[in-house]
């Protein structure tokens, strides 16, 4: 119960922070840079997830040889 009313307020909370207008985003988006930043946080975002993949695949390697 005590994690479910958390999440409520936490829920609550971010739905009033995203109806806060930032003057900066605006610009961003006005001047087309936003495009930018969207397209640095997706390689940065798909960069992390080839990297973990990576470990995965490594990692099971090793447990399959330390089985063998």
């Amino acid at each position: 119960m005590r994690y479910l009313t958390t999440l409520a307020f936490l829920l609550l909370n971010l739905g009033l922070l995203a109806q806060q207008e930032v003057e900066m985003a605006d610009t961003m988006r006005s001047n087309g840079k936003i495009y930018v930043v969207v397209a640095t946080m997706l390689l940065i975002l798909f960069g992390v997830l080839l990297l973990l993949f990576n470990y995965e695949r490594r990692i099971r390697r090793l447990e399959n040889e330390r089985k063998s």
